[in-house]
């Protein structure tokens, strides 16, 4: 295996992180930033306001988008596990 091959791998590696963890993380941001600017106009500073609606609506954005993350990762992984062969020949 030359090195083109690892930096592609690597590369895909990182995209297939990128795609799992964007969608979770978009809403944990965007919840945060809401839940931030509700708390700094209403002087409210309890630290349950911030954890449990961002528990909860990651837990719905994982419910919608699991199924879709599950898939990009066993397409990733077989496709490693193709490459496999590659490796001893």
């Amino acid at each position: 295996m030359d090195s083109a091959a690892i930096v592609d791998l690597a590369r895909q590696a990182l995209m297939v992180t990128l795609l799992v963890a964007l969608p979770l993380l978009a809403v944990a941001l965007a919840l945060g930033l809401l839940v931030g600017i509700f708390q700094a106009a209403t002087s409210i500073n309890e630290m349950t306001l911030t954890f449990v609606p961002k528990l909860i609506f990651v837990g719905i954005a994982l419910s919608i988008f699991g199924g879709w993350q599950i898939n990009i990762m066993v397409d990733f992984t077989r496709s490693i596990f193709e490459r496999i062969p590659a490796l001893f020949s």
